[in-house]
């Protein structure tokens, strides 16, 4: 590193991941209790300080490649949080990213290894920080873009029930939607495929297993449900 800049005053950046799981209907978030301080035992987002060669988002991929074991996670920036105060041990700007998994996919061992919890967002405790506002700015960014991007299909299972599908939208968007306006607007998008397959375990019927085609979203022009 060069000697540039001395004269300005340094500041520390992080990252903090926003991990959200769809699990009994209901969006679920991960989150522990802080191993250092200041703010030890607090609850808290799972975060990390940005090295000396890596990107921000290079930054937030090692922070959730060590959280989950999982790789191509659904990532996104939420912003940047840099009030003077946010951090009573240093100057701390914090990068905050949304992420999406299926909770199914999610060792539970790593989970318990790294002494994280999933907690129902309408259950969220008071966390470290600003975190809850990074958490409510994520969701209303989900709201924002659930209707235009194919972000639910990251919370699924790789085939799934309409019902569920719509559970994960209620979720998101924390309101009821109606049954047959939602079922006729998902059978007239191409790229959510009906499979010969049925579902028996969560449906007494037998409820149609469908799953999201990754190549045909591709050449897919837009999408708006």
């Amino acid at each position: 590193m060069t000697q540039y800049y001395s004269e300005h005053s340094q500041v520390w950046v992080s990252v903090d991941c926003i991990v959200f799981g769809f699990e009994d209907n209901k969006l679920k978030l991960l989150i522990g209790r802080r191993h250092m301080d200041p703010g030890r035992g607090e609850w808290s987002l799972y975060g990390g300080f940005v090295k000396n060669d890596e990107s921000l988002e290079d930054a937030a991929n090692r922070v959730l490649q060590d959280l989950t074991g999982l790789n191509k996670i659904y990532m996104k920036q939420v912003g940047a949080f840099g009030a003077i105060d946010r951090d009573p041990g240093e100057r701390v700007i914090s990068v905050a990213y949304c992420a999406l998994i299926n909770v199914k996919d999610y060792d539970d061992k790593l989970r318990k290894e790294h002494g994280l919890q999933w907690v129902d967002i309408d259950e969220l405790p008071k966390l470290y920080s600003d975190h809850n506002i990074m958490v409510q700015k994520a969701i209303t960014m989900l709201q924002r873009r659930i209707n235009t991007e194919p972000l639910s299909f990251n919370l699924l299972p790789d085939l799934f029930t309409l019902t569920q599908l719509q559970h994960v939208y209620e979720a998101i968007l924390g309101e009821e939607i109606d049954k047959r306006n939602f079922r006729k607007r998902i059978k007239q998008i191409d790229f959510i495929e009906k499979t010969e397959l049925i579902d028996k375990l969560t449906s007494k019927r037998g409820a149609a297993l469908y799953r999201f085609n990754k190549k045909m979203y591709a050449d897919y022009p837009s999408f708006k449900l």
